[in-house]
C-alpha cells in the first residue's frame, strides 16, 4: 500500500469512529472513553502525515511508534465500548479489524524501515 492510500484508510478511520461514537449512549463512564477513541483514533492518520514529513529515516520510525500506540490504544478503548454497549458488536468488530490491519501495517513499516537504517549503519562501518 501506497502512502496516499494509508493517509486515506487513517483519515476515514477517524471519521468512521466519530460516527460511529455519535451512535453510542453516553453515560459518566461511555463519554470518558468515547473522548479518548476519537482522539487516539484521528492520532492515527495525523502522526502518520507528521511521519511522511519525516526529516530522516530515525525521525519517521519514531512518528511511526507513536501511529503503532494511538492505533493500539483505540483498540483497547473499542473493548472497553463494548463491555458497556455490547449491543454495539458488529460496528466494533469491523472497527477493531480495520484498527488491527492499520496497526499490522504500521508495524511492518517500522521493522521495514529499522532493517534499512540497520542496513545502511552496517555499511558505513565497512567504508
Amino acid at each position: 500500500m501506497d502512502k496516499e492510500e494509508f493517509k486515506r484508510r487513517t483519515k476515514a478511520f477517524a471519521i468512521q469512529i466519530g460516527k460511529f461514537c455519535k451512535t453510542v449512549p453516553h453515560d459518566q463512564i461511555v463519554r470518558y472513553y468515547i473522548d479518548q477513541i476519537v482522539r487516539s483514533s484521528a492520532s492515527v492518520g495525523a502522526n502518520y502525515r507528521a511521519a511522511c514529513r519525516a526529516k530522516s529515516k530515525p525521525d519517521f520510525i519514531n512518528k511511526m511508534r507513536i501511529v503503532e500506540e494511538e492505533a493500539d490504544e483505540t483498540m483497547y478503548f473499542l473493548e472497553l465500548i463494548y463491555e458497556f454497549h455490547p449491543d454495539k458488536k458488529e460496528q466494533i468488530v469491523i472497527l477493531h479489524k480495520e484498527a488491527n490491519e492499520l496497526l499490522s501495517m504500521t508495524i511492518s513499516s517500522i521493522n521495514t524501515s529499522l532493517k534499512t537504517l540497520k542496513s545502511k549503519i552496517a555499511n558505513l562501518k565497512y567504508e
